[in-house]
Parts: C-alpha cells; structure tokens; sequence
C-alpha cells in the first residue's frame, strides 16, 4: 500500500467533529482536545510506523537542496542590493503564549512560565489565611501547590451570561505556572493553547481594560477578531508574593 492510499484511511475525525471541525464529537468532553484522544494518538503512530515509499528519501533529499539553493541565491541577491543580513525572522522577535479566558476576558501569559494543565480539583481552605485571593491548596500531582483566584486578582467583573453565549465550547481548566521557583495554580473558565505573534503586533493597552487588567497588562494583541490583554508575568508574580505569602 503506498503513502497515499495509506494515509486516507486513516481516521480524521477531528478535522471533522473534532477541534478542527463542528466540534460535536461526545468525547470532547472528556479529553477536552483532540490531541488528548486514544483515536488521534493512535493514527499519529500509524503514520509514524507507516513503510518508507520507494525513492522517498531520494525525492525529499533533492526537493531540500533544491530549496536550499534557491534560499541561498535569495539572500545572496538581497544582500548586494539591500544589505539585509538574513531572512530568518529572529527568536527574539516572535512570543509564544498561552491563551485562556476568564469570565469575559481572553489574556495571554507567556508560553514558558505555563508548567502543566489538568482536569479541576478539591480546593482545601487554609484557615485564617484564605481570601479573595488565595483560595487554599490543591493536589498537583501528589504535591500541595497554593491555589489563586486570577479572576480576583485582576478585578474582573463576575458575568451572568451564560458559557455557551462566550464560545462554541467550554471546559474549565486547573493551570500551572511556574517562575523563579514561584508556582501558583489557578483555574481558568476556557483553555486555548499556545499561539505565537510578532513583537511588532503588540500594542499598548488601551485605556478601556479594566483596572486589574490594565494594571497587569503589557499590551494587547488581536487574535481571532479579538483583542486579548497580554499579561506581564514578572509583574504578576511579584504581586501575588507580596499579597498572598506576607
């Protein structure tokens, strides 16, 4: 069986019920992504596993040095004509971040300080210490990790509009985030995954945010017709060590 016929039967239910299609697949609500179900981790080994066609790495090998070599005369040309240094746009210049929601509000935090994400959990109070803020202690994983309110942090307004209104699909989320040592937990109304922009495409916060989020805000950017609050981690961090741990 060759590539071809092989890879079109394998199952690509997601790009239909799944996250890249309608989203009506029953079993969103229990691996909550595509990429978490049994089905598409199974065709991904399939693919991986597949045989090798005849000429496959003949064809690939030529197919490179051929881009490769027209990459080269590209940047050679632009050199000699503009002095540009390099097309490769630089790491420093694009940002990966995390999207989520929190009662209306879609923010972002940077990808890096994001630890891990699971399913919500048993909050346990701690007496004479819990808040607005600190919510308590929750089991990550076998460790006790202390537990926040962002949405309070942040003076986001509680809205009444139901879930379904807000997006096509929601389930709540426990997040962990990680800098310097610090870990908070914290629980998030809709999780989206990681998305990368250009640091040009950051604007600055604009004075209509609400006073936590402008507080907090680096910037915003836009994504998907939105307009998504960048959040400053080093600044959130520190706040949350000043007004829960002293």
């Amino acid at each position: 069986m060759d590539t071809d016929t092989y890879s079109s039967n394998i199952e690509r239910c997601w790009n239909a019920i799944g996250i890249g299609g309608d989203r009506s697949c029953p079993e969103l609500s229990t691996f909550t992504h595509c990429r978490n179900c049994p089905v598409y981790s199974t065709a991904g080994r399939h693919l991986l596993e597949r045989v090798i066609p005849e000429n496959y790495r003949h064809e690939w090998t030529e197919l490179l040095a051929q881009k490769r070599a027209g990459t080269e005369s590209k940047l050679l040309t632009s050199v000699e004509h503009s002095h540009v240094q390099s097309y490769v746009l630089p790491a420093t210049e694009t940002l990966a971040v995390v999207i989520f929601r929190l009662q209306r509000e879609w923010l972002a935090l940077p990808a890096q300080v994001f630890k891990e994400t699971t399913s919500p959990s048993p909050i346990h109070t701690l007496p004479h210490r819990s808040n607005q803020i600190l919510r308590g202690l929750m089991n990550i994983r076998g460790e006790l990790q202390l537990c926040i309110s962002l949405s309070n942090l942040l003076n986001l307004e509680v809205t009444d509009t139901p879930p379904e209104a807000l997006s096509p699909i929601v389930y709540s989320r426990i997040v962990v985030v990680e800098k310097a040592g610090s870990t908070w937990v914290f629980a998030v109304d809709e999780l989206y995954g990681v998305h990368r922009f250009h640091r040009d495409e950051l604007r600055d916060a604009p004075n209509s945010l609400t006073s936590g989020t402008q507080t907090y805000a680096k910037g915003f950017f836009h994504w998907r017709s939105r307009s998504l609050s960048y959040l400053d981690d080093e600044l959130l961090f520190t706040s949350l060590s000043k007004k829960v741990l002293q």
